[in-house]
Order: structure tokens, then C-alpha cells, then sequence
């Protein structure tokens, strides 16, 4: 699963979706739009990447391997490489990333089980306080902070609410709010503001 479904957050929604009985259609319309949000790194990122001799069937595979760690450590790093070797810097970094992390979780799967609860679970909580770290950190825009702390608050509460479908509900509403939120109520006082200093537009 590793190998195949990279993104973690995918591979948590579709093992909650499943475990919480949730049916096949409901489960992969959650993985999908959940992997939709994958677009918008991925069109960042390529651009910075290709060349003019760039094949394109070289580009869709390593699209595979955008996630949040290869997508902020290459971003940060990119424009340090010559643009002919960018390929090669993120596909280098990204496919051993995934491997080493395919050969730890093989690894680990059978260890963990033998760690005390107490320790097991505290290994376990490091997975969301990375990914949160990992999201609020590389955020380059308001309404992301925003649908973060949106999804944070909603996520619980949907949870109790509609279990079947929380995540999907938390999804399309908790992001669709926030991006109302941010369009209409934030990004309007800031323009309005005397001293607000010109703020990039989202693509």
C-alpha cells in the first residue's frame, strides 16, 4: 500500500472509510478528491522540473510521487539544481523516499505489535503531528490555513454526527466554506486596508 497508494492521506481515509463500514462507492469517491488536491502541487511543481526535451511519459510518472515531503523539500531546493538535472534531483529523492519508506513500514508493521499500548500509540501520533507540521508549514496561502483549521474542528464533530461520511462531508463543506470565507470576508478587508501589501492570487 506504500508503493501504490503514496499519499498518506489517502491511505487514511480509505482504511477509516473501510473500517467504518462505509460502502466501495463512498470509499473511492473520498480517496478521489482527496488525491485531487494532489493537482495543484503537481502543476506547480512540473513546471520548475521539465525542460523543452522533457518526455512527457517521464513527467506522469513521477507525478506518482508528489506528496508533501518530496513536494516542500523540492520546492525549496529546485531552483538550486540546474534545470536540466531537475528530473533526475526530484526523481532521485523522491523514488528512494518511497522505498525506504516501503522497506520501514514492512519492517515496523511486525515490531510495533510487540510495543506496550502506551508506546505503540504515541509512535501512532506522529503520523498526524507531521502531517499537520508538514501542512501549516509549506501553506503559502490564507484559505489552506483556514481549510486546515476548518477540517481540525469539523472533522471531530462530523465524526460523532455522520461517521459513514465524515471525512466526505468534512471534505467538500469544510473546504468550500473556507474558501468562501477567505474569497469574500478576508481577501476583501485586506484589499481594502491602506497598508495591506499585494497579495498573490491563487491559480
Amino acid at each position: 500500500m506504500t508503493l501504490s497508494v503514496w499519499a498518506l492521506p489517502a491511505k487514511m481515509i480509505l482504511i477509516g472509510t473501510m473500517a467504518s463500514g462505509a460502502p466501495v462507492a463512498a470509499s473511492f469517491l473520498a480517496v478521489t478528491l482527496s488525491s485531487i488536491r494532489m493537482m495543484p502541487m503537481v502543476a506547480s511543481i512540473m513546471p520548475e522540473m521539465r525542460n523543452e526535451r522533457s518526455p512527457t511519459w517521464l513527467l506522469l510518472f513521477l507525478s506518482h510521487f508528489v506528496a508533501i515531503t518530496s513536494w516542500v523539500f523540492a520546492m525549496q531546493h529546485m531552483q538550486a539544481v540546474p534545470r536540466d538535472r531537475r528530473l533526475a534531483y526530484f526523481g532521485g529523492f523522491a523514488i528512494t523516499l518511497t522505498l525506504l519508506n516501503g522497506v520501514i513500514v514492512g519492517v515496523c508493521y511486525g515490531i510495533v505489535a510487540q510495543f506496550p499500548p502506551i508506546v505503540a500509540g504515541a509512535l501512532f501520533m506522529l503520523t498526524p503531528i507531521y502531517f499537520f507540521a508538514s501542512i501549516w508549514a509549506s501553506a503559502r496561502h490564507s484559505v489552506v490555513k483556514l481549510a486546515f483549521i476548518v477540517g481540525v474542528i469539523g472533522g471531530p464533530l462530523m465524526a460523532t454526527i455522520e461517521p459513514r461520511f465524515d471525512i466526505l462531508y468534512v471534505g467538500i463543506g469544510g473546504g468550500t466554506a473556507a474558501y468562501l470565507i477567505d474569497r469574500y470576508f478576508i481577501r476583501n478587508r485586506t484589499s481594502k486596508s491602506p497598508k495591506a501589501e499585494p497579495r498573490e492570487e491563487l491559480p
